[in-house]
């Protein structure tokens, strides 16, 4: 069964040029396809993965067309009204980060979905539809032939939506925005997906992420199932103007972030003094062992990394976008 994984590899290696990444990732999956076969899986199982697998790849190919522009994911629940206040500031996000170049990922049903596709315009919205038999239906402000996959799966439509995102905003909602507010978080948390600003939208005078707020303290903060400082990961926002404002603050300065083995590196945009490289040790201690911050070179910081404190290195991003303040 190798030898054939291998001429049909070299098959596809003659119709289109392969990097060497890209054909172990090929031989991987052929792989697994193969342990399919020769198992007597469940057929159900069998289904999920192959339908799970033609999702991504389905959403792989649309958001590929935009991989330049970047992208905001927008949750809230799909029951808001027109005639509700934050359909009104969806509509404005969306209009707002448009004006700044930035395309809108939605769940393209009603609510708050509707309201950011609105605000954004079709030529400047991606959609990620859910088969459900209430409830969800394609709003009229996404170009249904062009812009929009449709997903049977939850977990593949929060991958297509996440991954491919720059920066993530949240309006009041049910179950499943929660379930997309705390599955945003957790892959920020672990590091599961690259560093990104979380705005929590409301209305100056609602208490939805207040009360949320409260028992993250009161609950999980208290119960030490998390630490105090984790919370750094998201911003409250009341206005249109301040959730702007905290995702391009993000990206003022900080640009990128890879892992290299036992260090890692950020890409700036703008060169720091040695006054201000020599503060990262003091801020952010835990990155300072060993060789520390180094200046790769005019944009590149190189810091000793673990893997696995991406709260340190949100709170690290936050003080080289402080640099420009």
């Amino acid at each position: 069964m190798n030898d054939a994984i291998e001429a049909f590899l070299r098959y596809i290696e003659s119709e289109s040029p392969q990097s060497p990444e890209r054909v172990e990732i090929l031989r991987t999956l052929l792989a697994k396809f193969v342990d399919f076969a020769k198992f007597d899986s469940d057929l159900g199982d069998l289904r999920v993965a192959v339908n799970a697998l033609n999702e991504l790849v389905e959403a792989s190919t649309l958001f590929d067309q935009w991989r330049g522009r970047p992208k905001l994911a927008v949750f809230g629940s799909a029951r808001t009204t027109p005639e509700n206040p934050l359909f009104e500031m969806a509509r404005q996000l969306g209009a707002a980060m448009a004006e700044r170049g930035w395309m809108t990922v939605s769940g393209a049903g009603p609510g708050i979905m509707e309201a950011s596709a609105m605000g954004s315009g079709r030529e400047h919205t991606l959609g990620v539809n859910i088969d459900l038999p209430f409830e969800q239906f394609v709003n009229p402000f996404i170009d249904a032939e062009t812009m929009l996959v449709a997903m049977q799966y939850f977990f593949t439509r929060k991958v297509a939506m996440t991954r491919p995102s720059n920066a993530f905003a949240v309006f009041p909602g049910g179950l499943g925005t929660m379930d997309e507010a705390f599955e945003v978080l957790t892959l920020l948390h672990t590091g599961k997906t690259t560093p990104a600003p979380v705005v929590l939208l409301d209305t100056p005078d609602g208490t939805y992420w207040r009360q949320w707020m409260d028992f993250i303290e009161n609950a999980i903060m208290a119960g030490d199932y998390i630490g105090t400082r984790d919370m750094c990961l998201v911003r409250v926002c009341t206005t249109i103007a301040d959730a702007v404002d905290e995702i391009e603050h993000f990206y003022s300065n900080y640009e990128s972030f890879e892992v290299r083995g036992h260090r890692a590196a950020i890409k700036v945009r703008r060169s720091p003094s040695q006054t201000q490289l020599d503060g990262l040790a003091k801020g952010v201690p835990h990155f300072a062992e060993g060789q520390g911050f180094v200046l790769e070179d005019d944009h590149t910081i190189t810091f000793n990394f673990d893997g696995r404190n991406y709260v340190n290195l949100r709170l690290l991003i936050d003080q080289i976008n402080a640099w420009i303040d």
